[in-house]
């Protein structure tokens, strides 16, 4: 069993900050890219960053020099640190990981349940 859990969203004013993290957890041989994505209301599930196991990093044009991907690979979690927030950044934020399970060859995309921020005054 492998599971994505999401933590650290909230309500911030905007131009605040939120980190938010993820933490992989399960019979995980290897976790391959990681990402963020979100999803505002009404809208459809978007990227927002993108990790590789090195630290080879892809943001979307919208948040590129306010957010910041990073990843801990010892400890299998991922983090998104958020600053300068707008209120068009309030959506439920999703990980995503690419990971090959223990005794496993191809890896398979796993989800979290998602994290709400909201941006508002």
């Amino acid at each position: 069993q492998v599971q994505l859990v999401e933590s650290g969203g909230g309500l911030v004013q905007p131009g605040g900050s939120l980190r938010l993290s993820c933490t992989a957890s399960g019979s995980i041989f290897s976790t391959n890219v990681m990402g963020w994505y979100r999803q505002a209301p009404g809208k459809q599930r978007e990227l927002v960053a993108l990790i590789s196991r090195i630290g080879i990093t892809n943001y979307a044009d919208s948040v590129k020099g306010r957010f910041t991907i990073s990843r801990d690979n010892a400890k299998r979690e991922m983090y998104l640190q958020m600053n300068s927030l707008k209120p068009e950044d309030t959506a439920v934020y999703y990980c995503k990981a690419e990971i090959i399970k223990s005794g496993g060859y191809y890896p398979s995309d796993y989800w979290g349940q998602g994290t709400l921020v909201t941006v508002s005054s």
